[in-house]
Parts: structure tokens; sequence; C-alpha cells
């Protein structure tokens, strides 16, 4: 993987560990807030990532995961890399305030490109805010080409669900690997080439949350993979996170929807969220429908050349964001 060098004092890329963790929050805190604050809104100031989100992230992303460092040795810019099969996505990525505006940007988002094209990822894809005109001004600098939102909506369930949860952890061991096997042809079925199983695996062993299953007359019919631990590392443990969910079709989709939600009832958690991507405009529909609420967008841009593929039947949510 060739390394760009915008500047003498900054070398890289090299991969992080679990002891870069703390640096590696200060810049993604430092770096958002000015991006905020440089949008007008000063009074926002971003709060660290959970260290369990982190720790996720990176094992994730593995050798995609990339940071640069300073003639002091600091973190200076970094960018997450990952690939679920064929599917290549980066996030979160940041640039030092006080490094900015000298190429490093380019540079960190260039080096991640060329890692994913190396993968043979034939899609490749980011998310940013739809409101930050100069991101989307970057990033079509650099080839990507803007497409559908992405919009998390949130629900705060009125009552405890009926039922009890269907959990790829209540599985015996074999029967687990089954139903892990299940999720991955089920993905293949409806997008050829995508894999969910290394998040489904790392969730499990990180204890970030849970997979939910929806058995149907021939197989698995759809899950979820959410994660209930708090992104922020300043917030308790408050809402579910959708990061992936595969439907079959839609009634599919909505028995997932209500595996969820019986599953964030049964750990004592109230609000389920999920990040929708509006190519599926049905989806949207129901999710409005059924007590969902819009909390924020995000604008899904993929280079030019790696589109996403849109199944023509089923639902594939896949979350671009940790």
């Amino acid at each position: 993987m060739r390394a760009w060098r915008p500047e003498p004092a900054i070398v890289g890329p090299t991969t992080p560990t679990d002891r870069d963790i703390e640096p590696l929050n200060d810049v993604f805190t430092d770096a958002f807030t000015d991006r905020y604050r440089r949008d007008g809104l000063s009074g926002v100031r971003v709060p660290p990532l959970n260290p369990a989100v982190w720790r996720y992230a990176l094992r994730d992303a593995a050798a995609g995961a990339l940071v640069w460092r300073d003639e002091r040795g600091a973190i200076a810019a970094f960018n997450v890399a990952h690939r679920s099969g064929c599917e290549g996505w980066m996030g979160p990525l940041a640039v030092r305030p006080d490094r900015q505006h000298a190429g490093l940007g380019k540079t960190i988002v260039q080096t991640a490109i060329q890692y994913l094209r190396d993968a043979a990822v034939t899609t490749l894809g980011l998310e940013t805010m739809p409101r930050t005109v100069e991101n989307i001004g970057f990033y079509a600098g650099l080839g990507f080409v803007p497409r559908h939102l992405t919009v998390t909506l949130t629900r705060d369930l009125p009552r405890r669900p009926g039922g009890a949860p269907s959990l790829l952890s209540a599985r015996r061991a074999e029967n687990a690997e089954a139903a892990l096997a299940a999720t991955t042809a089920l993905t293949d079925a409806l997008s050829p080439g995508l894999d969910f199983s290394q998040e489904i695996r790392l969730t499990a062993e990180l204890e970030l949350g849970d997979t939910s299953l929806v058995d149907g007359d021939t197989g698995l019919d759809a899950f979820a993979l959410w994660h209930s631990v708090p992104l922020s590392n300043t917030l308790h443990r408050d809402e579910v996170r959708v990061l992936k969910l595969v439907a079959r079709h839609l009634s599919a989709f909505e028995a997932a929807l209500t595996a969820v939600e019986v599953a964030a009832a049964d750990v004592g958690i109230s609000r389920v969220s999920v990040r929708c991507q509006t190519a599926w405009d049905v989806a949207f529909r129901r999710l409005v429908a059924r007590g969902y609420r819009v909390r924020w967008t995000d604008l899904r841009m993929t280079l030019d050349g790696y589109p996403e593929r849109i199944p023509g039947e089923g639902i594939v949510f896949s979350n671009w964001e940790i």
C-alpha cells in the first residue's frame, strides 16, 4: 500500500493499537467540534466515543485502520476503512485542526481508497453531513458522487413488547454457527458478495450487543445486528442502535424491527435507533408509520465506478458509521 506524505513532518500510515484509543478520541473530538464551529454551531462540543466502540472499529477495519503522526509522534490524522465482503466504506476519519488545509485530508482519503481498491471491493463509499457543502465539495474533488440519504430514526417504546427475544447469543454453539451461516447466505442471496459475518462475530466477542433473528418457513427470513453499549463515552446505555438489517421481504423487515424492540426491552432499554437508507422508500415509510421519528440525516457518497448496489428484492440496511 502506497503512503502519501504531504509534508516531511507527517509519517504514515501505520496501524493503531488499543493504546492509541485515547489520542484518537482527542483528534476525533477536536476535529468534529471544529467542524461544527465552522458550520455556525459554536456551542456544540462533540463528546469522545466509547472506547469499546473504538475497539470494535479498529478490529473490524484491521489493516484498514490508518493513522498519521507528526514530528512528536502524536496522531495528526486517521481514517478507518472497513470492508464487508464486496462493500468498502471509510469512517470515522479526521485531521487534527492544526494540521488541516495542508493536503493531509486528501492524503488520508486517497490512501483508504487505494487500500479498499486493493481489497477488490465493488462498492466504495462514505457518509458526510448534508449541510456541510465544504465536505461534499472536498469529497467530490476526490471522485465521490452524492447518492441517497441515510436517515437516523428513533422510537421510544411506549410499553414492553410481548414475546421472548430470538437472539444469536441464545443459540447453542452448533446452532449459532448454523444461524451465522444463514445470515451470510441470506445477505449474499439479496446482495451477492456482501458479508456481515465479521461484524456479527465481533459484536458477540466484544459483548457490544447481539443479532436478532427472524426464522421463516424455509429458513432465515431476516436478521438485525445491533449494539446496546453507549456510543459516547459520556452517556449511559440509553438506546439500541441497529447497524445492519437484512430482510427477505417487507413483512420480514417488520418482524425484524419487532425482534429488535423485544430485545431492547429485554435488556431494559426503551429506545431503538435505525439508520435507514432512503433507497428503500417503502421501508422508510413503514418506520415512520410504526412511530419512528427522524433525528439526523447523512449524505451517502460513493466513489465513481464503485456504486452501491441496491437489490431488486428484499431490504439491506448497511450502516456506514460505527
